[in-house]
């Protein structure tokens, strides 16, 4: 039987866990019961289609409002093919699944400011976001499902690991790791930064913003906030930014649309401060889920996605202008 803690945003993983939980225990009880014959191989498909099962009910479990305000442990089975999965769960808000605490590491990437990374690389934007969309670019971009798919969690930490020790063999690990695993360690250094990409400090200006109605005031006011990060910030959000793009060029073969990829990256790069997410405690544990402030988050890296390439230089351009204007 397995324990899980299933949160809004880490279902994928969670149900990975469940199959690769599942196969262990099907092949050690064909081994125990069949001493004397080969491990039976399971039914063709049986991996993919539980896991579709076990996401389906996850997602079920979610959207019930009774479910998802209890505090108790919720218990489950589901079977397929002789393969039994027990496991019980338990739902905890977004605020904490996705909290950030500050980061003393010194060393290594991953949980480190970025602007730290860069000025240790002396980049304009961290080494791993460049490997790993370079990587993702050359061979993945084709690849139906891109950034949405997980990759396999000991891969991505095996990248992890990797890239924080700056081993040398990085770009052989790379070249030899599929490719959804390169895509969830890019998704997993934005999600461990000890503060989003956006910063804390824009949050709300970008929530206020997109929220415009008039679409002059919203372009000036986008761009301004833009203008605003930290040049680490912004150059390394304009390079994802302009990766992105290139991969929803190829939606007909990786059927990843610009709101498939907002969706995937929006909650990542734009989160509120722990101090934001406090003001919103009257809200339901139910609506907590699917917030406002998520699709808010969804559209805020759309608008930016559909808007026409955005040079560094000329944002910069328009800082002075309206510096010497005042």
């Amino acid at each position: 039987m397995t324990e899980i803690l299933v949160s809004d945003v880490n279902l994928n993983s969670v149900c990975e866990h469940l199959e690769q939980q599942c196969c262990l225990e099907h092949n050690q009880h064909n081994r125990s019961s069949q001493p004397q014959t080969p491990v039976l191989k399971r039914h063709t498909n049986t991996g993919a289609k539980l896991w579709g099962h076990v996401r389906s009910k996850l997602l079920r479990q979610k959207l019930d409002p009774q479910t998802v305000q209890s505090k108790n442990w919720h218990m489950d089975v589901i079977e397929m093919n002789g393969i039994k999965v027990e496991f019980s769960m338990k739902f905890t808000s977004r605020d904490l699944s996705l909290k950030r605490t500050p980061s003393k590491k010194q060393s290594g990437v991953f949980g480190v400011k970025i602007n730290v990374v860069t000025k240790r690389e002396r980049s304009k934007v961290p080494y791993i976001v460049r490997q790993c969309i370079e990587e993702v670019e050359k061979r993945g971009i084709d690849e139906v499902g891109i950034y949405r798919i997980s990759g396999v969690a000991t891969d991505i930490q095996a990248l992890k690991a990797a890239f924080d020790t700056n081993t040398k063999d990085i770009l052989v690990m790379l070249s030899d790791m599929d490719i959804n695993a390169i895509a969830g360690t890019l998704k997993l250094y934005f999600r461990e930064l000890p503060e989003p990409l956006l910063t804390d400090r824009l949050y709300p200006a970008f929530m206020e913003g997109i929220a415009l109605s008039d679409p002059a005031a919203k372009e000036n006011c986008m761009m301004h906030l833009l203008r605003s990060l930290p040049d680490p910030n912004l150059m390394t959000f304009l390079t994802l930014l302009e990766h992105l793009k290139r991969v929803a060029e190829k939606e007909p073969l990786n059927k990843m649309s610009l709101h498939n990829l907002a969706t995937v990256f929006g909650p990542t790069l734009l989160r509120p401060s722990e101090s934001e997410s406090t003001k919103g405690q009257h809200i339901t544990a139910a609506s907590d889920i699917w917030s406002h402030d998520v699709m808010a988050q969804v559209q805020v890296l759309l608008y930016y996605l559909q808007h026409p390439p955005i040079s560094f230089a000329e944002l910069k351009r328009n800082t002075l202008y309206f510096s010497t204007d005042v």
